[in-house]
């Protein structure tokens, strides 16, 4: 295959054959091997190329998992470039998105019903029934959560609806579970794959194909949140009632059983009762929408005896047979949820972490298994199929293989083979340079005007320094909404740019290019974001992403380190730095300034970690002189408009 290469127009790379030759290695011992796979050594040509052959071979799909959708995409679009090229002319492929991605034709209809009130969401919903829309990608200038939760798929009535000839999130379905022989290549997020392997753990009919010839987890790095996102419970009282008396009309209607009323009235008293104590420890405690908090132990309410009542239920469900069999799935998952919460509430079971937050204006309180490494060991990495996991970013500094990728060992629970890191080929010591603000104040609650105010100026005079083309790259919402406030005051020698709400950033990132000034971010812009040249000239991580101490995860993981500052909140850190970094450089010819306005990273601050992070990081330059830093960029041209 590689050979071809010169033929047909492509670069060789080392790294990439290097990485195609260990993933077909593994197949062919039927291992799973981690790759880290750095910048610019194109991974997605790496697996794709052993993946092809593996699916001629074995006439069976190859599942690629990713992070984003963004990447999905990309990886279809490079599938049919390199497929085409390497002489694969037929290769039958999918891009299955989450639930909530794709348009509802049965939802848009309720809302255009002539006894309807009118409301913002008619036009969207009247494009939506007239095949104008099939998903939320395809609404020029993006749509805000809030509109689109209303005609999004989120709760999909499969045969029963009628519009399912013409509904993209059908078809999509139908394709991914396709048979051996229909279907060649499977792109899916993480969250559709965990929810596959969820469903199978637990006997009910799998989402994806039953037998892939091997699965590919890009983005590996995300995998831990995304199966714990995926195995997190959310319950509001409102969804709770409608769950309730879903379940109670299907059992109703197969045994016409007058007792059964009662017994869903006392579980929904049950219900109304944990929730109103709920509300009132989120009244007490949390300080922000999107703060987690413990919950009160829970008094009054017979917790065992509601649990049991839903075992009844639930055992019901089990033996039931019919035609909507789906929809007896979907009830008996979501009892068995709720049986779940009760047993956590009255201190039956602790294999589950809990808390409670205000979500889109509702109480919720979300249950979360602790052990999901145990989950991924016996689902994922149990050695019937091959699996490969890859990112540029799965090591922590080490002397070993196993020391550098010990961190997602752990965290994963993964089994298998280490490969040889594969560096990025790109120039960083001639191109780069990382610059450490030391003299911001150290940040903490009880100085947090005082930093912001200190981290805003230096900011100002990095960004004039650069003539804007500044990526500024925020771990706290709250953080970025005071500095974009600030800069609307001042009177600037650049255009400012704020991220949008929503999935797409791909507006935002345009204009970012065009005006080349400067782009406030947080979130998804830390990784899968790609501007090459030099409309990105400058990379700022206002301060270093160590996880909230006070959220149940790391407070749980952090329970089981003897140093959880050593063992879990600087290595995460790191992943995340790490990921934030490789915005930068993203090609052969790229020059750029790393600046970190976080001084605990500045030699005098003394922390242990300053040598794992500078250790961890490609950029070998380093300076806490801003006259260093000027000269840099004048003797680059990077301060030179092209």
């Amino acid at each position: 295959m590689y050979d071809k290469f010169p033929r047909i127009g492509l670069t060789e790379r080392l790294g990439q054959q290097d990485m195609s030759l260990d993933i077909a290695d593994a197949y062919v011992h039927g291992r799973n091997a981690m790759i880290e796979a750095g910048v610019g050594i194109g991974k997605s040509f790496a697996y794709l190329i052993p993946g092809l052959l593996i699916n001629q071979i074995s006439r069976q799909p190859v599942i690629i998992a990713t992070s984003s959708i963004q990447l999905s995409e990309q990886i279809h679009k490079d599938l049919r470039f390199i497929g085409s090229r390497l002489g694969f002319t037929s290769v039958r492929s999918v891009v299955g998105k989450g639930m909530g991605q794709y348009a509802c034709r049965y939802r848009a209809a309720e809302l255009l019903k002539p006894d309807a009130a009118a409301s913002p969401l008619t036009a969207l919903a009247e494009r939506i029934v007239n095949y104008g829309i099939d998903e939320r990608a395809d609404i020029k200038g993006g749509v805000s959560d809030a509109v689109w939760s209303g005609v999004n798929v989120n709760d999909c009535k499969f045969e029963q609806c009628h519009y399912r000839t013409t509904c993209s999130f059908y078809e999509m379905r139908a394709k991914i579970n396709a048979g051996a022989g229909d279907m060649d290549f499977i792109i899916v997020n993480q969250d559709l794959l965990i929810r596959d392997l969820i469903k199978k753990k637990e006997g009910t009919k799998g989402l994806i194909t039953e037998r892939p010839a091997l699965i590919v987890i890009d983005e590996a790095h995300n995998l831990e949140a995304k199966v714990r996102d995926a195995g997190t419970l959310e319950f509001t009282f409102r969804g709770t009632s409608r769950l309730l008396d879903d379940a109670l009309q299907i059992l109703f209607r197969q045994s016409a059983d007058k007792g059964l009323m009662a017994q869903f009235k006392f579980v929904k008293r049950c219900a109304g009762d944990i929730f109103r104590q709920i509300e009132a420890d989120l009244l007490h405690t949390a300080k922000q929408d999107n703060d987690r908090i413990r919950i009160s132990e829970i008094t009054g309410v017979p917790l065992q005896r509601g649990a049991q009542v839903l075992k009844e239920f639930s055992l019901s469900l089990s033996v039931l047979t019919s035609r909507r069999e789906r929809e007896i799935d979907n009830a008996f998952e979501a009892i068995n949820g709720l049986i779940d919460l009760f047993d956590v509430l009255a201190g039956l079971t602790d294999s589950y972490l809990v808390w409670a937050s205000n979500t889109r204006g509702e109480s919720t309180v979300s249950i979360c298994p602790k052990g999901i490494s145990q989950f991924l060991k016996y689902t994922l990495f149990n050695g019937k199929t091959s699996v490969i996991l890859t990112s540029a970013t799965l090591c922590q500094t080490g002397d070993t293989l196993e020391e550098q990728y010990a961190y997602l060992t752990e965290s994963l629970g993964y089994r298998g083979e280490y490969m040889e890191r594969q560096p990025s080929p790109f120039d960083y010591d001639n191109h780069t340079m990382m610059y450490i603000a030391k003299d911001v104040p150290y940040y903490n609650h009880t100085n947090r005007e005082a930093y912001l105010e200190a981290a805003y100026k230096e900011m100002l005079r990095l960004c004039n320094l650069t003539d804007g083309r500044t990526l500024v790259l925020f771990s706290a919402k709250e953080d970025m909404k005071y500095i974009h406030k600030k800069l609307s005051t001042e009177k600037l020698n650049w255009a400012l740019h704020v991220q949008r709400e929503g999935s797409s950033q791909d507006g935002v990132i345009a204009e970012f290019r065009g005006s080349k000034g400067v782009l406030l971010s947080t979130g998804v812009f830390w990784e899968g974001v790609n501007i090459e040249g030099s409309d990105l000239s400058q990379l700022i991580v206002f301060r270093l992403p160590f996880p909230v101490p006070s959220d149940p995860v790391y407070e749980y993981k952090a329970s089981l380190a003897e140093n959880p500052l050593k063992e879990v909140f600087v290595p995460d850190m790191l992943l995340r730095l790490r990921q934030g970094t490789g915005r930068l450089v993203r090609s052969e010819s790229d020059l750029g300034v790393l600046s970190i306005l976080d001084s605990r990273l500045s030699a005098d601050a003394r922390k242990d970690y300053r040598d794992k992070v500078l250790g961890a990081l490609p950029f070998k330059k380093v300076t806490e002189d801003y006259r260093v830093l000027e000269k840099f960029v004048q003797d680059k041209g990077i301060h030179l408009k092209s």
